[in-house]
C-alpha cells in the first residue's frame, strides 16, 4: 500500500485554549494511539489533502522531530459547518499485528448484462480488509466479467490474497440491473408474443 509523509509537533499542552490557539494557526490537532502511550501532535492542516480528500486508500508516515512512526488512519472529525478538519486520530502500526483498514473497490473485466443494455450499481464502495501492515492491499478487485443481466457479485468471489476481507459471506459488493430500457423492451417483447396473430 502506498504511503503519506506527514510531518508535525510534538505537543505538551492539550487542554481546550491550547487546542483552539493550534486550530486557529491553520494546524490540526492528532493522536497516535496503540503504542506504549499516545502520543499528541499538530500538523499543517494542508499536509493532509492526499490523505484525507481521496478516494485511495494510505499508510502514513508521521515524521516528529525526527521520530517516523508508521500509522493509519482510525478517525477524523469535521466542522459541522465549515467541513474544516477539526481533529485526527492515528493507530500505529506494528509488522507483526494484524490492522483492519478500509480500502476501495476497483471493477475489472466487461460485464456481458452490462454489454446487452444493464446498468452495473456497485453496493460496496469500500471494504474492510486485516492483514498485516506489509500485505495491506491499495484496493480490492471486484471481477465482473462472469456477470449476467440480474446477477450479484458476493464477496466470497472476490481474491484475498494474504489478506481477509471482513464482511459476511451474503455481501453483495455489486449487480447488473435491467435497466429500464431494456426492460420496457422485453415487456413489449412479451405483449406482442401474446397479442392474436392478424388474419389475412
Amino acid at each position: 500500500m502506498k504511503s503519506i509523509t506527514i510531518k508535525g509537533s510534538e505537543r505538551e499542552n492539550v487542554g481546550k485554549k491550547a487546542t483552539k490557539a493550534v486550530r486557529d494557526a491553520g494546524m490540526v490537532p492528532c493522536v497516535i494511539y496503540g503504542g506504549n502511550q499516545p502520543v499528541h501532535f499538530t500538523a499543517d492542516e494542508r499536509a493532509f489533502k492526499d490523505l484525507v480528500y481521496t478516494p485511495n486508500a494510505h499508510t502514513v508516515v508521521i515524521e516528529l522531530e525526527g521520530k517516523k512512526v508508521d500509522a493509519i488512519l482510525q478517525d477524523i472529525q469535521f466542522h459541522p459547518v465549515s467541513d474544516k478538519i477539526l481533529h485526527i486520530d492515528f493507530f500505529q502500526l506494528n509488522d507483526d499485528k494484524e490492522i483492519i483498514m478500509e480500502v476501495p473497490v476497483k471493477v475489472i473485466g466487461k460485464s456481458p448484462g452490462v454489454m446487452a443494455g444493464g446498468v452495473l450499481r456497485l453496493n460496496q464502495r469500500r471494504l474492510k480488509v486485516k492483514a498485516l501492515p506489509k500485505n495491506l492491499p491499495d484496493f480490492v478487485e471486484a471481477d465482473i466479467t462472469a456477470l449476467e443481466m440480474g446477477n450479484k457479485l458476493y464477496v466470497t468471489k472476490l481474491e484475498a490474497n494474504n489478506f481477509k476481507l471482513m464482511h459476511p459471506d451474503n455481501t453483495v459488493v455489486c449487480q447488473v440491473r435491467i435497466s429500464r430500457a431494456a426492460m420496457k423492451a422485453a415487456q413489449e417483447a412479451a405483449k406482442a408474443a401474446k397479442a392474436p396473430a392478424k388474419k389475412k
